[in-house]
């Protein structure tokens, strides 16, 4: 294909002309300039507008749960009909759904989510208080699960069909299944009761067991540890492999690698420098939705080791219901997912610079 005869312009087979500098080298476009920016610009546009959906659905979907908060609340102890009042009044349950509606996205866009009804504390400082306890167990359980999905899923797709990958897959697609809390008691079952040969070495639930400080806390929480995160990294890792196994063997059948290949690259160099970069994309989206599952915690794996974290204090919230907890913890977790979508987006052209032209 013949290029353009025009000084300091050359013809690009794909894109048409792109301009050259003094030397012939290709130099940006005012289109490629303006690209990313519009593309970061939509993608922070689509954020925001997600955001103001989960406020709306936030408030919405948490009042159509059956019960009474106030009733509730008062369960057990003799209240008056005027007392039942007044604590409707008190909470603004008095006041028309509307009205209810536009106080709180009032108050949520200046970060105020309200007080807890059983709690009596602002919903901002609850989280703040059990959200370190979620960081640690769910951060943990992500950085060991995607690290380990990501590596599994890889050699599994480059040994398609072998020993290793039937294993492999196998094992990830029970795990997959799996529900999470059920083997969560199993867990608890064969490994803090105990089973047969099998002692019970590990604490049933909880996050410490009060009686260390200094180094020896540090232990007795990474021991209180090793269960609930065992069970989110089973889980987990099986949906991380599954996607980058997947994604690696679509790319497989490249020309690319064929042609690296051919130029005598060693078969480890092509799968690192070629093949998984191409194969990222899909397992990036994966990796950043698990982090966004960091905030959210697990409710159930939480609920079921009775971990101090945002799901057992969301599972206690949706109880009653406590309508301001519910709200500001569903808030925060969608919030959390938003973001992480986000940032993914946003390294994609890093990735694959097609994607943000």
């Amino acid at each position: 294909m013949s290029t353009a005869s025009t000084p300091g312009v050359v013809r690009d087979a794909v894109d048409g002309p792109v301009k050259t500098g003094p030397s012939g080298s290709a130099t940006t476009t005012p289109g490629t300039r303006t690209a990313y920016p519009l593309y970061v610009a939509g993608k922070l546009g689509g954020a925001v507008v997600s955001l103001l959906a989960v406020l709306v659905t936030s408030f919405f979907l948490f009042r159509i749960i059956p019960g009474d908060p106030v009733k509730a609340m008062t369960h057990g102890v003799p209240t008056s009909a005027e007392q039942l009042a007044t604590l409707r009044k008190q909470f603004g349950l008095d006041l028309p759904l509307w009205q209810q509606f536009t106080d709180y996205c009032g108050r949520a866009l200046t970060g105020d989510l309200g007080t807890s009804y059983q709690f009596h504390t602002p919903v901002g400082e609850l989280i703040a208080a059990k959200l370190p306890a979620t960081l640690l167990l769910t951060g943990v359980a992500v950085v060991i699960y995607s690290a380990l999905g990501l590596w599994l899923g890889t050699r599994s797709a480059w040994r398609n069909g072998g020993l290793s990958d039937r294993l492999n897959t196998g094992v990830a697609l029970t795990l997959w299944s799996v529900p999470s809390f059920w083997l969560g008691l199993l867990l608890i079952i064969v490994f803090s009761v105990g089973i047969g040969p099998v002692p019970g070495m590990f604490p049933t639930g909880g996050m410490e067991s009060g009686d260390s400080s200094g180094f020896g806390y540090v232990l007795d929480v990474a021991h209180h540890m090793v269960l609930p995160v065992a069970t989110l990294v089973a889980v987990g890792y099986a949906q991380t492999l599954l996607v980058m196994r997947s994604s690696l063997l679509d790319e497989m059948g490249g020309d690319y690698l064929t042609t690296a290949r051919a130029k005598g690259l060693r078969d480890d160099l092509v799968r690192r420098r070629h093949a998984v970069p191409n194969a990222l994309l899909p397992t990036v989206t994966m990796v950043f939705i698990n982090l966004g599952h960091v905030a959210a915690g697990s409710i159930l794996v939480e609920t079921v080791f009775s971990w101090p974290g945002l799901g057992g204090l969301f599972y206690q919230a949706l109880s009653v219901p406590d309508l301001p907890l519910v709200q500001g913890l569903f808030v925060v977790f969608a919030g959390a997912m938003i973001l992480m979508n986000l940032l993914a987006d946003l390294l994609y052209p890093l990735l694959d610079p097609r994607v943000g032209r």
